[in-house]
């Protein structure tokens, strides 16, 4: 039998959370489910292992999570109530606690995600991304494992973004060569999300981030990579000299909406200046694929359900004529017209008997 966790059942902070079970474990720590009696909910705690507290580099990155996600108030970042560092020198980070599986576990129980409902959950992450570029925190290890999915208000999907570990907060760039930082395989990103700068060792920012976006979508959608690699320096060096499968060619089967193998190409490109510029513009981009693929549905279903005569137009908002005058003037014939003018021409001839009649000469 497994030696009893330690901090199971252990009071921290004098009483403020009791430690009930864990939930969660890695190479750095391990997550708990903790009860905080005084506000009468659960919450996770995430605490850095206690054999590695003498790492300078594991308890620095962890130090940055804690610091990145406290100042994030994004409702799609997962939330951070406090941190600090307990009695024995262990390291922790009060959380929200989520209900729920990332988007990792979700492709491989359901296979790939369809487009309609991936696409509002990369909308989501982006929406998080965007505060957290315009602090100047660039999050530099987005994979689907940090994407977590859970029931929120009664919202189905709603995505958190996690870990960030690896955030870049106060340093300018990340040092050449290194990628590795420990010899257990701990990397500054995951090698099959990291954008082509990153995986150079070279200057990071914002658009790093939608770089790996792009290929977590491209999986969710697909179940697949955009590149065929079997060890991570494949994937870099794919990410670096590849072009990207086509969207359309690694899922030949499944339904792509319009327009968007061309958005997540962009997303794609090798160069950061040939991609979407921030975390909003790609958003952006997504919601109108969306909207396209809604119109085009809503046209469908729309076509069965016409009735045999049109029924008169409705009044049109001075605002939106200009607009709208192109499609109101294909929907009359000219025989429309015509019977319409005939009408004139008998109301007109009907008043002109009238008015002799009562105003003779």
């Amino acid at each position: 039998m497994r030696p009893q966790d330690p901090f199971i059942g252990r009071e921290i902070l004098e009483g403020q959370f009791q430690i009930v079970q864990k939930i969660g474990t890695g190479g750095m720590g391990s997550v708990y489910k903790a009860s905080q009696p005084e506000m009468n909910r659960m919450v996770a705690i995430k605490i850095l292992h206690p054999k590695l507290v003498n790492r300078r580099d594991l308890t620095s990155r962890f130090r940055r999570e804690a610091r990145a996600m406290s100042q994030l108030t994004h409702p799609n970042t997962v939330k951070v109530f406090t941190y600090g560092e307990l009695e024995d020198g262990s390291l922790y980070i009060v959380m929200e606690l989520l209900e729920g599986r990332n988007l990792n576990q979700a492709v491989r129980r359901e296979g790939p995600i369809p487009a309609e409902r991936a696409i509002p959950i990369l909308i989501q992450v982006c929406a998080a991304l965007q505060e957290a570029h315009t602090m100047g925190i660039v999050h530099r290890d987005l994979k689907p494992e940090n994407i977590f999915l859970c029931n929120q208000g009664g919202l189905q999907d709603y995505a958190k973004v996690l870990d960030f570990g690896l955030a870049k907060v106060t340093e300018r760039q990340m040092r050449p060569g290194s990628l590795i930082l420990t010899q257990e395989g701990m990397v500054f990103g995951t090698p099959e999300f990291m954008s082509p700068e990153q995986a150079q060792g070279r200057e990071l920012d914002a658009r790093s981030d939608i770089y790996s976006l792009a290929v977590i979508l491209y999986e969710a959608i697909t179940s697949k990579l955009p590149f065929n690699a079997q060890t991570p320096m494949e994937y870099i060096q794919k990410h670096v000299l590849e072009r990207p499968i086509p969207l359309s060619e690694r899922a030949p089967g499944i339904p792509i909406p319009s327009g968007l193998e061309t958005v997540i190409a962009k997303a794609l490109a090798k160069k950061p200046d040939d991609r979407w510029q921030s975390a909003a513009e790609f958003a952006a981009a997504l919601h109108n694929v969306l909207v396209g693929t809604s119109a085009e549905a809503a046209s469908a279903g729309a076509l069965s359900l016409l009735p045999p005569t049109p029924a008169p137009p409705k009044a049109i908002p001075a605002a939106t004529a200009p607009e709208l005058n192109p499609i109101v003037r294909t929907r009359f014939g000219l025989g429309q017209v015509l019977a319409v003018a005939l009408g004139f021409l008998a109301v007109g001839a009907i008043l002109a008997l009238l008015a002799l009649r009562w105003f003779p000469r």
